[in-house]
């Protein structure tokens, strides 16, 4: 097993390289000046040229390339031109809100998106059956952005269940940062009005960036399990008299599982991704926000340090998936 994660953290190398390159690539692209919004509109053509030979940013765009990377072999992601600070504190301060979230949603989805798969599968063409593949169905096809102004809309201002965004009342007082996690944090000091604030601001942005994987964990669930219920090893525990609760969860769910997990590596990287569009609507203080940012005012190195932090987990997503299959069927070869 050693083996295995050493070849695959190897393997991860050619990737972040590619990754940086292509994303290094596209980011300038385009056709925005940087030294421009770094020096202000008003700014006369020579403290722009200025601004520019002091960032680097006159020089070829390979030799820009070699320099970003040069700094990333040392952990320095480079400097921000919109907040001015190093980019790994920016992410610093930035990723727990994501994380946070992120996780939150990714438990809603696969604690309803499984169970509704099972539901589904037990009870097959039933009105149960075509009540979830409605909502699966819907959840796939509904854009994030769309759900989440259609869910301030409806829950905020009409009914006003749920605060409009951001993590925190402003009358809230903050508790010492220990994990990043306000929830938790809030949870560690005891400060239990705080820890109901924050979870009332992250059910609904949560809500809205889970459903699509809720729907994706159903469809997949549903259809794995009743491939398994038709397997003959099935049919025999049946007729032995088994339970039909313990053939379910002991015998049909267990084998059921690889292509859950898949998904569920998969969807990490796609509920960080997501993100941007989640925290833009709901005013969320993550990385997805942080990067909409960068990218509206050309900020390469932010852009850069959102990527790399993204790829980076979903790679890590990726061999845990791996490793996770080794345990569920030792049959598979890695």
């Amino acid at each position: 097993m050693t083996n295995i994660i050493i070849r695959r953290l190897v393997s991860i190398i050619p990737v972040i390289l590619g990754m940086t390159l292509l994303t290094f690539a596209l980011s300038h692209i385009v056709p925005t000046d940087p030294a421009r919004l770094l020096a202000g509109p008003r700014a006369s053509a020579e403290v722009v040229a200025k601004v520019r030979h002091e960032n680097g940013l006159d020089q070829p765009i390979w030799k820009q390339y070699l320099n970003y990377m040069s700094g990333l072999a040392r952990f320095d992601l480079g400097q921000s031109f919109s907040s001015f600070r190093p980019v790994k504190t920016d992410l610093a301060q930035y990723f727990p809100a994501t994380a946070e979230l992120t996780v939150f949603a990714l438990v809603f989805a696969i604690l309803f998106g499984v169970s509704i798969g099972i539901l589904s599968a037990v009870r097959q063409n039933s009105w149960m059956d075509q009540a979830a593949r409605f909502v699966a169905i819907n959840g796939i096809s509904m854009p994030v952005f769309w759900l989440g102004l259609l869910a301030q809309l409806l829950l905020y201002q009409q009914l006003g269940w749920f605060p409009f965004g951001g993590r925190l009342n402003d009358s809230a007082v903050l508790p010492p940062t220990v994990t990043g996690f306000l929830t938790i944090d809030c949870l560690l000091v005891g400060s239990w009005p705080t820890f109901f604030d924050a979870v009332r601001h992250l059910l609904l942005p949560a809500f809205v960036l889970g459903l699509e994987p809720l729907a994706i964990l159903a469809r997949i669930s549903r259809t794995a399990l009743v491939e398994v219920l038709r397997e003959p090893y099935i049919i025999t525990a049946r007729a032995k008299g088994l339970r039909y609760h313990t053939v379910i969860i002991k015998h049909a769910f267990r084998n059921a599982l690889l292509p859950i997990v898949t998904v569920i590596g998969l969807l990490i990287g796609y509920l960080l991704s997501g993100s941007v569009m989640v925290e833009t609507v709901f005013t969320w203080p993550g990385i997805g926000r942080y990067a909409a940012r960068a990218i509206s005012s050309a900020d390469y190195n932010a852009v850069m340090g959102v990527t790399l932090i993204i790829s980076l987990i979903y790679l890590s997503s990726n061999l845990i998936v791996d490793l996770v299959y080794a345990r569920l069927d030792p049959r598979i070869s890695l």
